[in-house]
């Protein structure tokens, strides 16, 4: 990674304007990938010599050890953790929608049932006797 715009060395384009191409970061570390290559030097040894010149932040993609493991885990890890969190809490929710009784007063068998006689007769026929 260019410790200049954040974008790795060898993408790092400026377009437009009076400057254009890689930064001065940039064209540092190709130039000196461009010496480790002519030395004939391994991938590997290449890629320890800039951590050790440059520090963890020149890897594109951290390590799969350590800390930097979670930066490996947690994009599938949280989503998970987030739909089993959610489906406990629906869970619960529904269980908790139950209807329960109504409370108040109680209702004589007699009231309950004048209201239903009164209930069955049609609009606008209130005394028909």
């Amino acid at each position: 990674m260019c410790g200049g715009c954040e974008d790795s060395a060898g993408m790092c384009n400026h377009p437009g304007g009076t400057f254009s191409g890689p930064c001065e970061t940039a064209r540092g570390m190709q130039k000196d990938l461009d010496a480790h290559v002519a030395r004939n030097e391994s991938d590997d040894q290449i890629l320890q010599a800039f951590v050790e010149q440059y520090g963890p932040t020149v890897l594109v993609e951290p390590p799969k050890k350590g800390f930097d493991l979670l930066a490996w885990i947690m994009p599938i890890a949280v989503p998970l953790i987030a739909l089993v969190l959610v489906w406990e809490v629906v869970r619960r929710w529904r269980h908790k929608a139950t209807l329960a009784p109504a409370g108040g007063p109680q209702v004589s068998a007699e009231f309950l049932a004048r209201a239903q006689r009164e209930a069955g007769r049609e609009p606008g026929r209130e005394h028909d006797e």
